[in-house]
């Protein structure tokens, strides 16, 4: 039975199977794999504190997520493959509300930064 995103348990379990594919893509793993290296029990902690946040309005999550990404060689494939993940992963997993909510908030993450990178890069900053 699928569950939705309405507890810490859900979204930490929703967190460590979509970094899992994330790890093991063709296309992004490397990318992920190359910046986080041997910190990846700290980089899920931090992305269930996010999802906590966003979904469940709990302050776990204090930062800047897109200073973390615009220094990287990422572009829209990039993007595109990692909703792809996000949300075969929620479809395989979870249903409900807050499981709607979360792909919502991913697409607009996605589109966001790869705008600001496509800015950035741009703009030579």
């Amino acid at each position: 039975m699928k569950k939705d995103l309405d507890t810490s348990t859900a979204i930490s379990e929703m967190v460590h199977t979509f970094y899992t594919k994330v790890q093991k893509d063709e296309l992004i793993g490397p990318i992920f794999n190359g910046v986080i290296e041997d910190r990846w029990p700290q980089h899920l902690e931090k992305m269930v504190g996010f999802w906590e946040t966003i979904l469940l309005n709990e302050r776990k999550y204090f930062g800047s997520p897109f200073a973390k990404h615009a220094p990287l060689s990422i572009e829209k494939k990039h993007f595109e493959r990692w909703l792809e993940l996000f949300n075969a992963n929620l479809a395989l997993h979870f249903e409900g509300p807050l499981c709607e909510e979360a792909k919502k908030r991913a697409k607009q993450m996605a589109l966001t930064f790869q705008y600001k990178l496509e800015h950035h890069v741009r703009s030579g900053k």
